[in-house]
Order: structure tokens, then C-alpha cells, then sequence
């Protein structure tokens, strides 16, 4: 994935960007989508946009926190299928 960078404020080397970005990288354990550098003198303000990140749903089955019931074994496969599920009155 390439990194779209916008830098104000004043021209910055290439490599001082990568390494913005490296840093981002290592940080967040991911790679920005976009980042934003604002140049002040000698400083820089950054900011990152990592874009959207996908929620996974994460249930309590049969007494376990699962997001996905494929590592279950047979057994558990079949108490999931048989138990029963509670509804609220209306």
C-alpha cells in the first residue's frame, strides 16, 4: 500500500518522510492510507489516516468468547447447533 503524504508549510526530503512513515508504521502496527505533514520551523506536526479498519463481532457461545465458530471441534459444533436462544417478549 503506498502512503499519499501532503506536506505544508515548507518542502521536506524524501527520506525524513519515509521515516515519518516508518515510524507510523512500527507504531500503530500498521501503514497510514494518508498522512498529513505540517511543517513549523524546525518542528512537524503529524497526521495519520489509517482509513477504515473492519469490526469483528465477538460472541459468547456455549461459555466461550468466539469470533467465528470454524476452530470448533464436533462436539461444540453440535452443542451450538442444539442449544437454545433466548428471545425478548414483546
Amino acid at each position: 500500500m503506498a502512503c499519499i503524504v501532503n506536506v505544508v508549510n515548507g518542502p521536506l526530503p524524501q527520506q525524513e518522510i519515509d521515516a515519518y512513515i516508518a515510524r507510523a508504521t512500527e507504531k500503530y502496527g500498521r501503514e497510514p492510507q494518508k498522512m498529513d505533514i505540517t511543517v513549523c520551523g524546525d518542528e512537524v506536526e503529524l497526521h495519520y489516516d489509517f482509513g477504515h479498519k473492519p469490526f469483528h463481532r465477538i460472541r459468547r457461545i456455549t461459555g466461550y468468547l468466539v469470533g467465528t465458530l470454524d476452530r470448533f471441534n464436533n462436539g461444540k459444533r453440535a452443542e451450538e447447533k442444539d442449544r437454545v436462544k433466548h428471545g425478548v417478549a414483546g
